[in-house]
């Protein structure tokens, strides 16, 4: 029988919010680095037909200047949807023991909490900003970009009267 080779996927996506600010740090070469963890909310009926809620807490790892966008935007209680890759790491304690981890290396974050701004008309209008890892910003602010060409004219004609 031949072996079964299995495809190598390694991807989650979460979202929840954070349990405290996050912890922003450089390492001894200068690579920025942050940590925080993310608390998931899950509801689900018991054996009793009652609704119970569980919670599961995730620690995520983001690098560069993701890590300087989470420093600069997230505090504790803020909302966030994560996806990345699960990686694992073993470090030495103080006293000689070993210790592990399993968390999330963030490829991108988007941050949901809606911050306020006002464009050049004075409308104040509401925005989620999406970050990769890169660093890229892309900013989800409007409906807009599911409008036909014919029906962005047309609702931009309404604003003028």
């Amino acid at each position: 029988m031949p072996e079964l080779k299995l495809p190598e996927i390694n991807y989650v996506i979460i979202s929840g919010n954070l349990t405290k600010d996050p912890i922003f740090r450089r390492t001894a070469s200068g690579v920025p680095v942050v940590n925080f963890t993310v608390a998931s909310n899950r509801k689900f009926k018991d054996s009793g037909n009652q609704w119970q809620e569980d919670v599961c807490f995730v620690g995520i790892v983001a690098w560069n200047r993701l890590a300087e966008s989470c420093r600069d935007r997230l505090r504790k209680g803020s909302a966030v949807l994560v996806d990345g890759e699960l990686q694992s790491r073993t470090w030495r304690t103080d006293d000689g023991s070993t210790r592990g981890i399993v968390e999330i290396k963030a490829r991108r974050i988007q941050f949901l909490n809606k911050k306020h701004r006002t464009d050049f008309s004075g409308f104040e209008e509401e925005e989620s900003v999406f970050i990769d890892e890169d660093g890229a910003d892309y900013t989800e602010d409007t409906f807009d970009k599911f409008l036909t060409e014919d029906e962005s004219k047309l609702l931009k004609n309404e604003d003028n009267n």
